[in-house]
């Protein structure tokens, strides 16, 4: 008899837990981590680009200077296009030993100030699309925690037009997410991306105090 009581008790507790998983369940699941951390290998894979851009960007701006020197015209002021990145005072002006010297300008851009004009604004564009899909990725991690939770990793799919299905797992949307940026910066798709951004702000986001130091450290 003791027994018998003993395994309904045991069942009751049982169904007990059962029925609590499954009231808290749904209201616990938007916060919690998807798995893989989407965040930090999406952000690293967007850094790796920028600071490539940067590195173009340098070169071309280094031998747009050269270049307008040599002609004693002062260069035109760059079109601001989003966030953009201004060369540091130390890189503009290189050493003997460092930077590109006239002859590395001259082999780079046959063509001269024309040439090296267009590939400045190019290399401009690359580079703040780049900064502003990292500012996206920022944004788009609502509470500050450098962790997407599922709401958080929907909001951003949602956001790019990609597919948001929990089934496909955090893997599948962290190769939807980078080939999406690769796909954008190919294209210098900045419209689509400030779409995007736009859609997160329209979820409630907001660019806060901790991600504009993140991505100022970026722009280092």
């Amino acid at each position: 008899m003791r027994r018998s009581m003993a395994r309904t008790s045991y069942a009751i507790v049982m169904c007990l837990c059962a029925v609590t998983v499954m009231r808290v369940s749904p209201a616990t699941a938007a916060s919690r981590p998807i798995g893989i951390d989407v965040f930090a290998q999406l952000t690293q894979h967007i850094k790796r680009q920028a600071d490539t851009d940067k590195q173009a960007f340098a070169m071309a701006s280094q031998c747009m200077n050269l270049f307008y020197k040599q002609q004693r015209h002062k260069p035109a002021p760059p079109a601001v296009q989003q966030i953009t990145w201004i060369v540091p005072e130390s890189s503009a002006r290189p050493a003997a030993d460092s930077g590109p010297d006239e002859a590395d300008c001259r082999t780079r851009y046959p063509e001269g100030l024309d040439a090296v004009r267009t590939d400045f604004q190019r290399t401009q564009a690359l580079l703040s699309l780049s900064l502003t899909f990292y500012e996206f990725a920022l944004v788009g991690d609502g509470d500050d925690n450098s962790l997407y939770n599922a709401r958080e990793l929907h909001d951003i799919l949602v956001a790019l037009n990609l597919a948001a299905e929990p089934s496909l797992g955090a893997a599948a949307h962290l190769r939807s997410l980078t080939a999406q940026f690769d796909s954008l910066h190919d294209a210098r798709g900045m419209e689509a991306l400030m779409a995007g951004m736009g859609k997160l702000y329209d979820q409630g986001y907001r660019v806060t105090t901790a991600d504009k130091a993140h991505l100022n450290r970026v722009m280092e």
